[in-house]
């Protein structure tokens, strides 16, 4: 492995990531060089844009009430009710977006980069348009990314590891957010299992 594909494996790595199925857009920038980051940000469909400003005011709304206590539990309480019904509208937008032509399996994502598999022949170095919906937390990235490996899974089927480029630093938290949350949500499935097949046991 060269030095520059070490640095970039670093890159992935610098963040946690997790193995959870997703779907991805994925189209490819058809140039050697990828675009600026003004040129990025003045491709990014609006609601992309609305999606991650509104979860960010959503967290910043909440958190100063929830140390207020018990007086304002049922404001909070209230407020997460608003809040659901705006994630469920966004959700809906966001999965118009999802270009089915384009529509790829992620496997893993986290704060770094994505990993997807395709049958379609992407190559190492390569910059793509990255499209990331994880609708179970009402959330959808759009990036620019750059391939930095390829493993075979079948005789049809390559697995895509994918750096982002150009991302913004609110969209790289929701991310990292979003695998942690990811996370948490396995483990307690994991630890009721256990409680469950201890059950049985006793």
């Amino acid at each position: 492995m060269s030095e520059d594909n070490k640095n970039k494996t670093a890159q992935f790595d610098q963040f946690f990531s997790i193995t959870y199925p997703f779907n991805v857009n994925a189209t490819l920038i058809e140039s050697d060089t990828p675009p600026s980051y003004p040129a990025f940000m003045n491709t990014m469909p609006m609601p992309f844009k609305m999606a991650s400003e509104i979860i960010t005011l959503d967290q910043a709304a909440l958190r100063p009430l929830q140390t207020i206590g018990s007086v304002a539990g049922q404001l909070v309480d209230y407020l997460h009710h608003q809040a659901k019904k705006i994630d469920l509208l966004v959700s809906y937008i966001l999965s118009e977006q999802d270009n089915e032509a384009q529509r790829y399996q992620g496997t893993d994502f986290g704060g770094g980069g994505v990993i997807f598999t395709s049958k379609t022949p992407f190559a190492v170095g390569q910059f793509i348009e990255l499209k990331i919906f994880l609708l179970d937390d009402n959330c959808a990235i759009y990036c620019c990314g750059e391939i930095i490996s390829v493993n075979t899974e079948s005789d049809e089927l390559n697995s895509f590891k994918v750096i982002y480029h150009h991302i913004r630093e609110e969209d790289r938290e929701i991310l990292v957010r979003c695998s942690l949350h990811q996370q948490s949500k396995q483990l307690q499935i994991l630890a009721q299992k256990r409680n469950e097949e201890s059950a049985k046991q006793t």
